[in-house]
């Protein structure tokens, strides 16, 4: 499918994390410069007791590298509704609620929304205002491979691939995995067209928008009469995700597929990446309304406006709109308040760190009170050449936040590679209903700021008390 690279946001940290990264520093620098120990006596230690080392290291390595892949799913998602809402857009839902997956609107009572101040009009004084109505629909996963078709030379011969891998299509959309299904979000537009401009959403080449009438007549071989298909506009996610069914990159212009009853024909591929119109399909509300239990319903009217200054004058201006119960809100402020899912998976985040933490701050305890065990003898004989007890607590010290480090910068390049990679979620406000979307893991350089920081505060909440015990030791009891 049509791809485009995220890469690592590596363009700077927020503010907060500048301080407790620059603490951090501060004192591995701070342990460096007033440890008198040797620290080639450190590296020495590390090096012989290289299994334990190791082992310890690999634990940091996993639960900074998985929390560095939870963290890039989360801004994956964050990214995509901060990415689909245009500034200038205002959506009007009925009142009451906040995802217009649940939104009724009627014909007469939203007839003169599109004709409020503030609303453009384009080239034919037509008010930049679309009509939509989105479902969630059940859809069987088709998995049969596809044919290959060999390529032919000759004009009667390309006709008749023409036919073979139409026929093909057809046999890809019988066959489905049994019980393997997913929801598919559908947005039926009354003019598709108006809603490319509102929605500012462009088809790659090769593609065009949904008819007038949104079905096209087809004779597939072998059949003696029409079949009519639905005619349908994907998104790049939803185009891939069903295309990797049948072991495609994504499906493509002219290619068919099943949902709910009927048969659809892709006529284009939207520019869409980034956004949640990536995981929609797109087509005519007169066609798609009835079919999914939604007749003569319109679940959103999407106006657009000059700027984002003048969506929220229209949308303050929408709150003594008297004809319906209606709620107007600007794009960007519905895309927001979909982000309660993510508040979850924080939640979750953070519960999952704190308790893989505790787990590797006790691995650092028993990897140094073992080495402490160990080196009973040295630290008394340190004791003896007049080393301060603070020398060797900081030389304990820097062994611990040496793994830590080892093990931070490690997890931190593993998660790094999932970078780009999809994955697919539910957006919700929290109240019902919601977006399947298809997004991109964002590993940023906040993320592995943050992976860095847990690294190294276990590393030294791990070493603090074994590096305690240490320095209790007297020279007499050591050499006993």
């Amino acid at each position: 499918m049509h791809h485009i690279p995220l890469g690592l946001a590596l363009n700077g940290l927020t503010p907060g994390l500048v301080t407790p990264l620059a603490v951090a520093g501060a004192v591995c620098a701070a342990l460096l410069l007033i440890g008198k120990v040797p620290l080639g006596y450190n590296l020495r230690n590390l090096a012989v007791r290289w299994r334990t080392t190791l082992l310890t290291a690999l634990a940091f390595t996993l639960v900074i590298g998985l929390m560095v892949v939870m963290l890039a799913f989360v801004n994956g998602m964050t990214q995509l509704t901060e990415q689909s809402g245009q500034p200038g857009n205002v959506i009007v839902l009925s009142d009451g609620v906040t995802d217009e997956l649940v939104s009724n609107l009627g014909y007469s009572d939203s007839a003169d929304v599109a004709l409020q101040r503030g609303v453009l009009r384009d080239e034919k004084n037509r008010p930049l205002a679309s009509r939509e109505v989105y479902l969630v629909v059940n859809q069987p996963i088709a998995t049969k491979a596809p044919v290959a078709i060999a390529a032919k030379s000759t004009a009667i011969d390309a006709a008749s691939a023409a036919a073979e891998r139409m026929r093909a299509a057809m046999e890809q959309v019988g066959s489905s995995g049994a019980g393997k299904r997913r929801f598919v979000q559908v947005r039926g537009l009354e003019d598709p067209l108006m809603a490319a401009k509102v929605h500012r959403m462009e088809l790659f080449p090769g593609g065009r928008w949904v008819s007038d009438s949104g079905v096209r007549r087809l004779r597939l071989p072998g059949s003696d009469h029409d079949e009519v298909a639905f005619e349908a506009v994907l998104g790049e996610g939803v185009a891939g995700q069903m295309g990797k069914d049948r072991g495609q990159d994504q499906l493509h212009v002219g290619d068919l597929f099943d949902l709910g009853p009927r048969k659809w024909i892709v006529t284009g591929i939207m520019k869409s990446s980034g956004s949640t119109f990536a995981s929609e399909i797109w087509a005519k509300a007169a066609l798609v309304g009835p079919q999914f239990g939604k007749p003569n319903l319109f679940t959103s009217i999407v106006l657009r406006t000059a700027d984002a200054a003048a969506a929220e004058r229209l949308a303050t201006a929408m709150k003594n709109y008297k004809k319906a119960a209606l709620q107007a809100m600007t794009e960007t402020e519905y895309f927001s308040k979909l982000n309660a899912t993510n508040k979850q998976f924080l939640v979750a985040i953070i519960f999952v760190t704190v308790v893989m933490s505790v787990g590797g701050i006790f691995g650092v305890m028993n990897t140094m009170f073992a080495a402490i065990a160990q080196r009973t003898r040295d630290i008394g004989v340190l004791r003896l050449m007049g080393f301060a007890r603070w020398q060797i607590l900081s030389s304990f010290f820097i062994e611990s936040m040496a793994i830590a480090v080892i093990g931070g910068l490690l997890g931190c390049a593993l998660g790094s590679l999932t970078d780009g990679w999809t994955a697919t979620s539910v957006v919700s406000g929290g109240q019902g209903g919601g977006k399947f979307v298809v997004l991109q893991l964002m590993v940023t350089t906040d993320t592995l700021a943050i992976g860095m920081l847990v690294a190294l505060l276990m590393g030294g909440l791990g070493g603090l008390l074994p590096a305690l015990s240490a320095v209790r030791l007297t020279p007499l009891e050591t050499l006993r």
